[in-house]
């Protein structure tokens, strides 16, 4: 036994060894600090966001984060009904890619709250987070946000012009921090609601050539 222990071969593989667990005990301590790390930048930057005051930032974000459905809704149905009107083919065909990207996103970002299930910030830090709306959902990722960014960049995607880009922009950004503001979403939500709207956005781009086959054949 004590020649098998001393044997090189033993050696070298003692060493990949506990260099394997080494690493891992690394990598599982880098993650734990940075979760910590991660949910204190949370709720401090969530706090301070919320902690906004003054008569025109509390409506200006309570309208923004009211009309954000109706919004996001109403303009690929406006769309689809110019398009009816005029018996325009092409803005059909954007109608229901701008349509689906934002119905897409609905889908995907409900999916993840259910899955994921993260208690909104007013429930677990009811002392340091005022909610100042009502929301029975899960917290993470951002629905609001999500479907706003999937809206704005598809919108942008078809009308590649300033006059589009810039106020879409801006719009979906104001969503996600009006959702901060008013004490419902932490920042790691909005985030994440703005990348999955993006994304489902660009996705769509693909799935919509197919899409376009089968609903106008071509």
């Amino acid at each position: 036994m004590n020649t098998l222990t001393k044997s090189p071969i033993f050696a070298a593989n003692y060493k990949k060894d506990c260099m394997k667990r080494t690493i891992f005990f690394v990598f599982f301590a880098s993650l734990v600090v940075l979760s910590i790390f991660a949910q204190n930048w949370d709720i401090n930057t969530l706090h301070k966001i919320n902690s906004w005051d003054g008569k025109f930032i509390r409506n200006y974000n309570k309208i923004i984060s009211r009309t954000e459905p109706y919004i996001a809704i109403g303009v690929p149905v406006a769309m689809a009904l110019a398009a009816w009107v005029k018996k325009d083919h092409e803005l059909l065909k954007d109608a229901v890619y701008v349509g689906t990207s934002v119905a897409g996103a609905f889908v995907v970002t409900y999916g993840l709250k259910y899955l994921i299930d993260r208690e909104r910030p007013f429930d677990r830090y009811p002392d340091r987070v005022h909610a100042y709306s009502h929301e029975t959902s899960p917290s993470f990722p951002s629905g609001h946000t999500a479907t706003a960014f999937a809206l704005a960049t598809s919108l942008c995607v078809k009308y590649p012009k300033w006059y589009v880009i810039g106020p879409s922009a801006l719009w979906a950004c104001s969503v996600g921090m009006s959702r901060m503001n008013e004490g419902v979403h932490y920042p790691s939500d909005v985030l994440a609601g703005a990348v999955i709207g993006a994304g489902c956005a660009v996705v769509n781009i693909y799935v919509n050539r197919w899409l376009n086959k089968w609903l106008f054949g071509n």
